[in-house]
Order: structure tokens, then C-alpha cells, then sequence
């Protein structure tokens, strides 16, 4: 193991083998289900479409990472609210239990969404967090944030120009507490899920989107108010009225 970068020791020591055992992890009790802010603004999104709209193959053929928008054109309010649901809200509820719109380990769910609004229709700019449960947006920071968030980026300018920057945190402990250290693997899979998601809506509502991987960890964990221990920043998306 010694002479393993940190990333392949990441992928060999979580590997599952017969009569294997992996490293220990922390002694956990499991967070709680879905996190919310008390105290602050809460903003209701509308509710979701879920019939009619383009054909999926269409859409498929059509997803493309576009990195350039129309920073001056406000994203009406129903559409970013479709956006929310599809990419990351409830689509279920039996039996007392809520199912998402994305697969996830266990039905764990350990991600959170934060988005920056830079310009949507009757939001304020700001840091919101998503309110799974309610369907609302909870603000818990009013700031224009464009600056800081691209420079968290790495300068990507798309930032600074999109309509909605997509922030997607884990509480990594509400994995971990079932599946160990295997959970990290199971964590990166499902916020690609999501990613995914919100692609193939954007694309559906004509809209431009681009996945970001490149973003200074903790200074992205700083604007959100976050750890980066028990909660941190895993991707990021930005959405956007495409320019033409």
C-alpha cells in the first residue's frame, strides 16, 4: 500500500471480496434524514409537471455541456422550479417513505443541494438550500455570490453568467453509518445520477447546462457554510438561458 497514490488506495481499500473485511470506520449514529435551516426566508417552488414534454430519446440525443449564456435573461420561475423537482426532489411517497427522482445506495440519500440564484424570476440573488420535503428553497445567505463562486471555480466564467449555479453537498455519516467506507464510492455515483438529471431537463426546457468538476473544495464549503468533514461540496453545475 505504501506506494499507492491516495486515489488507488481509495479504490483498494474499498474493494468488496469474498472473506474480505473493510477498513474500520468511525463509530456513527445516523444523521438525520434531510437537513433544513430554521430562521430563514423560505421560498415555495411550484409544483412539478409530470406529464406530456419531449420524448426521452429526443432529449438524450440532444444533451450537450453548453458553457455560454444569456447572463442579462431572467429563468422563469416555473421552469427553475421544474428543474429543482427533476433533478432532485421527491417523485414518491409509500408507505410513510419518500423515493427521489435518482437512484441512491440504501435509499440513504446523503446528498444536499445548495444553488446559488443569479437570476430567476422572483428570487433574490443568493445561497439557497433545498428543502427536499417542503419542495421549498430555504435562503440562507442574500449576496451577489457570482464572484466568489467563480473564482472558487478555478475563474470558469460560466459561473459568473449562468442564471443557477446547482451546489451539490454529502453528509457523508448518513452512508457511512450503514455501508462504511465503501460509502465514499457509493456517494460519487449518486450525485452523478443527479447531475444527470438536471441535464436531461435543462435540455428538455431548452435550457443550457454544464457540469463542474474543477472548484477549490474548501472555498466553495466556506461560501455554503460548511465543514467540508461531515458535509462537503462534491459537484456543481451551472444552468443558463443558452446565448445565441
Amino acid at each position: 500500500m505504501a506506494d499507492f497514490t491516495v486515489g488507488e488506495r481509495f479504490f483498494q481499500e474499498t474493494k468488496y471480496g469474498k472473506g474480505r473485511k473493510l477498513p474500520p470506520t468511525r463509530i456513527l449514529s445516523k444523521p438525520s434524514f434531510f437537513k433544513t435551516y430554521k430562521d430563514v426566508p423560505v421560498f415555495k417552488l411550484n409544483s412539478p409537471v409530470t406529464i406530456d414534454g419531449p420524448g426521452i430519446w429526443r432529449v438524450i440525443f440532444k444533451r450537450r455541456s453548453i458553457r455560454s449564456y444569456d447572463r442579462d435573461a431572467p429563468l422563469d420561475f416555473d421552469v427553475f422550479s421544474q428543474l429543482v423537482w427533476a433533478s432532485c426532489g421527491i417523485s414518491s411517497i409509500r408507505d410513510g417513505f419518500s423515493f427521489r427522482t435518482w437512484p441512491s445506495a440504501g435509499a440513504l440519500y446523503p446528498i444536499e443541494t445548495y444553488i446559488y440564484v443569479n437570476n430567476v424570476e422572483k428570487l433574490q440573488k443568493g445561497i439557497y438550500h433545498y428543502n427536499v420535503m417542503d419542495h421549498s428553497l430555504e435562503l440562507i445567505s442574500s449576496a451577489d455570490y457570482s464572484g466568489p463562486l467563480t473564482s472558487a471555480c478555478l475563474g470558469q466564467n460560466m459561473v459568473r453568467e449562468a442564471s443557477a449555479v446547482f451546489i451539490w453537498a454529502a453528509v457523508i455519516d448518513r452512508c457511512r453509518v450503514k455501508y462504511g467506507e465503501r460509502a465514499f464510492r457509493y456517494i460519487f455515483m449518486e450525485v452523478g445520477h443527479i447531475c444527470q438529471n438536471l441535464y436531461l431537463t435543462s435540455t428538455a426546457c431548452d435550457l443550457a447546462c454544464c457540469a463542474i468538476g474543477a472548484f477549490f473544495d474548501d472555498d466553495v464549503n466556506l461560501i455554503l457554510g460548511l465543514d467540508g468533514i461531515n458535509e462537503s461540496t462534491i459537484y456543481i453545475a451551472t444552468v443558463g438561458i443558452p446565448k445565441i
